[in-house]
């Protein structure tokens, strides 16, 4: 099993930036993904970034491209989420995930159900 929590998450201004963290813990062999949703009431769970936990293979949604940026840190099991220029359509709540996933492609990597593990959320707000 998996465990993931996520931090960083706050109220900003429309301009400003965020850091979000995702640390993972348990049996970190069982993924090879981790990736960053967002939702907001009443809508579906939408990808944002999505990595490997080896090599560079990295995916953006159209809407934050040129924004944010995914990063991790192996040592620490932790994937990480820069939001820079953040506008107050950002504002959801944001789920780290983690799954294998033996092919990918950019529509399973921003598609909720190829991750199996999920972190309980971190609220962003764009004021």
């Amino acid at each position: 099993h998996v465990q993931l929590v996520e931090s960083g998450g706050g109220s900003v201004q429309a301009g400003g930036s965020l850091r979000l963290s995702c640390a993972a813990s348990g049996d970190t062999s069982s993924y090879n993904y981790m990736a960053w949703f967002h939702q907001v009431p009443g809508k579906e769970r939408e990808g944002v970034a999505v990595a490997r936990t080896t090599g560079d293979d990295t995916y953006y949604a159209d809407s934050v491209k040129g924004r944010v940026t995914i990063s991790r840190d192996n040592t620490k099991n932790t994937v990480y989420l820069q939001m820079n220029s953040l506008k107050p359509e950002d504002t959801a709540l944001y789920y780290c995930a983690a799954g294998w996933v033996t092919v990918m492609t950019y529509s399973r990597a921003l598609d909720s159900r190829s991750y199996e593990y999920w972190g309980q959320g971190t609220q962003v707000t764009v004021s």
